[in-house]
């Protein structure tokens, strides 16, 4: 008897503990705040999705990407209009499903296309990473679907 009621105390010790680190691997610990390092403008090298290359979506001009972390603002340009909005950001997760306000300017070729795809894009994506401080990518769920290069 006392046999078996030690090895139930033991179980319940192992078990305990296989809890208590579990706990403290899935995040629950605070992260650091990335949103710094996304200060400064950025310059589209890559958007997912789209069966037209990149360099047709974009002929002329690249979208570009400023971000304000101070003022806590986000504007650019998509390849053809102005646009702007507020930067929604904390720790590694971006939010552009705010209104952006986007200039009406007839664009040229695919400008309508490649405009389009751009701002589409941006409102699916949830978080963000920066690499070396010169790669900016975008990511939805976990899949990067843009990249940016630090101008």
């Amino acid at each position: 008897m006392k046999t078996i009621f030690v090895s139930l105390l033991v179980a319940c010790f192992a078990f305990a503990s296989c809890d208590t680190t579990k706990g403290s691997t899935t995040g629950t610990t605070p992260t650091s705040n990335d949103v710094p390092l996304l200060e400064g403008t950025w310059e589209l090298t890559y958007i997912t999705g789209p069966r037209i290359a990149f360099e047709g979506l974009y002929p002329n001009k690249k979208p570009t990407l400023i971000i304000d972390v101070a003022n806590k603002k986000i504007s650019g340009n998509t390849g053809c209009n102005s646009y702007t909005g507020p930067l929604v950001a904390q720790n590694s997760s971006i939010d552009f499903k705010q209104p952006i306000a986007v200039t009406r300017m007839a664009c040229a070729g695919n400008g309508m296309l490649g405009e389009t795809t751009y701002l589409e894009m941006l409102k699916k994506i949830n978080k963000f990473s920066v690499t070396d401080g010169n790669t900016l990518n975008l990511i939805a769920g976990d899949i990067a679907m843009m990249r940016f290069t630090k101008k």
